[in-house]
């Protein structure tokens, strides 16, 4: 899998939304697990949302559920993440990662080889 690389990230105030997109390059995308991670400073990278090859698996950390969606587009080779009532708490930077077959051990980031660079979300109070 080649390089991913994200954007839409940028700077919003609480309640609001942005769309992150990580396009994928080489390889066949339908054939990797998608999934986004986001770490703030002074913390761990954690699982935002990863969903399967097909798209019909779907998981979300308890803080993003209902107000975060993961969804691909296999035909772009893109993974989307649209973040709704965004919080404070929201501010990180976030990664997409791409892990090889089974939607499995999703929220593991050491079993993710493939990352994109980052992009920084940062929701203002």
């Amino acid at each position: 899998q080649a390089p991913l690389v994200e954007s839409g990230g940028g700077l919003v105030q609480a309640g609001g939304s942005l769309r992150l997109s990580c396009a994928a390059s080489g390889g066949t995308f339908s054939m990797y697990t998608m999934g986004w991670f986001r770490q703030a400073p002074g913390k761990k990278r954690d699982v935002v949302a990863a969903i399967s090859r097909g798209g019909g698996s779907t998981y979300y950390a308890d803080s993003v559920k209902g107000r975060f969606t993961i969804s691909r587009d296999n035909a772009k080779a893109t993974v989307y993440l649209q973040m709704n009532s965004l919080k404070p708490e929201d501010t990180a930077v976030y990664y997409c990662a791409a892990k090889p077959g089974s939607f499995t051990d999703y929220y593991t980031d050491r079993l993710y080889p493939y990352w994109g660079q980052g992009t920084q979300v940062t929701v203002s109070s």
